[in-house]
């Protein structure tokens, strides 16, 4: 039997993982195509004028997967610097760690007995609608408390939308519940509660930033199979062809497109099955703004990871101290620090693409991170159109009446926009719906990670 031609477009972390997968079993007729001249997608890392480093977003890297791990261990060996989280929420003028929900003992008295108020009153009348929307879980697990003095502001903010307008089968293990009993015995000893989640403990390459991880991965992979610079113009899903805007065809037996599902809908050339659905996806956008600065940071921030602003007195929703991550990210470290902020965009919260950098600067004094412009010595941002899939209302029928339709063709929507499932677009998860992709078109395997992401997530 004659091998399949695979076709995968995208050159991000899904797009690598499903190459690497075919190298490693020593499948030959394959291309990869990528629209930039680097490999890495939202994965990558920039260098800016100065020599200051910038992920684009506050990447961690944490798994569900050995294979991710031992990948990971092969490409970088032990040039990583390992972290034990230090996530905080400035909020009323103070901080308070990550999560929020389990160390309401710091906020101010009348908000802290607004929150145990809303959680008592869950547990004496628990709710009995159901649960469809973001915004009824929050109310439903955390109480109307938490919900009106973190929840709904904060989540507004990294999502661009309300919750009332998300769903709520993603959440998984993305949001801590709260436990009343441990929450008082912690306001009555003012205990700190910071051991939840999947990345409380995180590791990050010495130098290189994330990007090294794909860059490196990519020198692993025939340069033969691989065309950067090379961008797709159309599908036939018929003919099964591959279309760049170079004049290059590419004939495929299996496509994987790493590309926003929807764009995918608007790449094929037969999509009028597919008419009324690839303008219902909605997404947020992302400015990421580095702010490389001279000196050392203030004492409170040297060792904290990120933090999280929920308030709408400052434009962004998260802000990391990128130079503790590794000391490399900086061009000489110890006289130099960095921060990386990160704002959404979307139709629902516009933002003014001229003043970005100038108001982050502005929240950033006014939050107290940095005393003055004059410390900054360099000033960098870049614009993501698509920063996170939302999970908006309906998103699962939307893509169950799109995906296996695609797979009928023989094509696999596949990555953090090409899945378009929140809930599985970290990297090791993305990383692995490529390499799931090719077990499941070469080896007939079970595509787990795409189809069962509660599977994965209860790791």
């Amino acid at each position: 039997m004659t091998p399949p031609r695979i076709v995968i477009i995208g050159g991000g972390p899904t797009g690598l993982g499903a190459a690497h997968r075919l190298h490693e079993l020593e499948h030959e007729s394959w291309v990869l195509l990528e629209r930039a001249e680097q490999f890495g997608g939202l994965a990558s890392t920039a260098i800016d004028d100065q020599g200051f480093l910038w992920d684009l977003g506050g990447h961690v890297l944490f798994s569900h997967y050995e294979y991710f791990d031992h990948l990971l261990d092969d490409l970088i060996g032990d040039d990583w610097v390992s972290h034990i989280r230090e996530a905080w929420i400035w909020t009323h003028d103070r901080w308070v760690p990550y999560p929020f929900q389990n160390n309401l003992w710091r906020l101010p008295e009348a908000d802290r007995k607004k929150c145990i108020d809303g959680i008592i009153e869950l547990q004496k009348r628990p709710p009995e609608k159901k649960i469809e929307t973001f915004d009824d879980w929050i109310s439903c697990s955390l109480g109307e408390g938490i919900a009106d003095v973190f929840m709904r502001p904060y989540n507004f903010k990294v999502w661009a939308f309300p919750p009332d307008e998300l769903s709520a089968g993603w959440v998984g293990d993305r949001v801590a519940t709260s436990n009343l009993e441990k929450l008082i015995q912690n306001i009555e000893t003012q205990t700190d509660d910071v051991g939840w989640g999947p990345n409380s403990t995180f590791r990050f390459p010495a130098s290189g930033g994330t990007g090294r991880i794909w860059s490196a991965l990519a020198e692993r992979l025939p340069d033969n199979n691989l065309k950067t610079s090379t961008t797709v113009k159309s599908i036939n899903p018929k003919e099964k062809t591959v279309l760049c805007d170079s004049g290059e065809r590419y004939d495929y037996d299996t496509l994987i497109s790493t590309v926003p599902m929807n764009e995918l809908l608007m790449l094929l050339t037969d999509n009028t099955m597919f008419e009324d659905k690839r303008n219902s996806f909605r997404w947020s956008s992302t400015h990421v703004v580095g702010i490389g600065l001279q000196g050392n940071p203030q004492e409170e921030l040297r060792q904290k990871c990120w933090m999280y602003y929920p308030e709408p007195n400052v434009p962004f929703y998260r802000v990391t101290v990128f130079s503790n991550y590794a000391p490399a990210n900086v061009p000489s470290p110890g006289e130099q620090w960095s921060l990386l902020c990160e704002i959404s965009e979307s139709e629902m919260k516009p933002v003014n693409h001229s003043t970005v950098i100038n108001d982050t600067i502005q929240g950033l004094q006014r939050v107290g991170l940095i005393d003055s412009p004059d410390q900054i010595i360099s000033r960098w941002n870049t614009f993501l159109p698509y920063g996170y899939p939302t999970p908006f209302l309906g998103r699962d029928e939307l893509i169950e009446s799109i995906e296996p339709l695609l797979r009928s063709m023989n094509i696999y929507s596949r990555g953090r926009f090409g899945g378009w499932k929140y809930e599985v677009s970290n990297q090791d998860h993305s990383l692995m719906q490529g390499v799931e992709a090719i077990d499941q078109i070469l080896l007939n395997k079970n595509e787990i990670t795409y189809f069962s992401p509660e599977t994965v997530n209860g790791r």
